[in-house]
């Protein structure tokens, strides 16, 4: 399945989710950059209100691309042991990466969301959304982070993620993490998530407030009446 765009991807992921449509208790969260295009045509379809939630990769030092681990919004941080471990990477070098993502949420939320409180996700029911997920660490330290806290009144009272394409054994993986995974695509070689898009262009900081703004409070015309 080859997406023309994220907008489209987003559109044909909200007929997998009709059944979350107009339910009050409903948040969709995009990971920007890249999730927040699609997440807007999931909540665009839906009627439902949208939101960001950010995360960010943690690249191994030397080897960007690869990431040990992500972190997310409050701290919260996923690591991938089996590339730490194998590549050799020390605390220190983990912390400087840390230190430097977390800088860059902080920008990103002011830029996003100016002084806007965070989500309330108290009782709801929370969907993730992404453009696709390769090993998964972003959309697990964005999980992780919605499940941790201490007091379970603070926390969704359910966690769905959404993606339009991703590796077949991440996929699974997030099966048994959360109430419902909701995947249109898993090739296989899985090879990379823009090689399932026609056009991957990347997603600027401005793109990304836009949308939230156009979207944010779910009021936006629904695609069924737009059309």
């Amino acid at each position: 399945m080859i997406f023309r765009d994220r907008r489209e991807a987003g559109r044909r992921l909200a007929a997998r989710l009709a059944h979350y449509a107009g339910r009050k208790e409903v948040l969709v969260l995009g990971l920007p950059r890249g999730g927040v295009p699609v997440a807007y045509e999931v909540a665009r379809a839906l009627g439902d209100p949208l939101d960001v939630f950010l995360v960010r990769k943690l690249g191994t030092p030397g080897q960007e691309e690869l990431a040990m681990g992500a972190v997310a919004t409050g701290g919260t941080i996923v690591l991938n042991r089996h590339i730490v471990e194998a590549l050799g990477v020390s605390q220190p070098q983990i912390d400087s990466v840390v230190s430097r993502e977390q800088r860059e949420i902080a920008r990103r939320q002011h830029m996003y969301r100016g002084d806007r409180p965070l989500p309330d996700v108290r009782g709801k029911t929370v969907i993730l959304v992404d453009d696709g997920l390769a090993t998964g660490a972003t959309m697990s330290a964005a999980v992780k982070a919605l499940q941790s806290p201490a007091a379970a009144e603070a926390r969704p009272a359910r966690v769905v993620v959404a993606i339009p394409t991703a590796a077949a054994a991440t996929c699974e993986h997030f099966r048994g993490l959360v109430e419902e995974v909701v995947c249109l695509a898993t090739p296989e070689p899985f090879y990379a998530v823009g090689a399932w898009y026609e056009d991957f262009s990347q997603i600027t900081d401005e793109q990304v407030r836009d949308l939230l703004a156009e979207g944010g409070d779910g009021t936006q015309t629904p695609a069924s009446e737009a059309a």
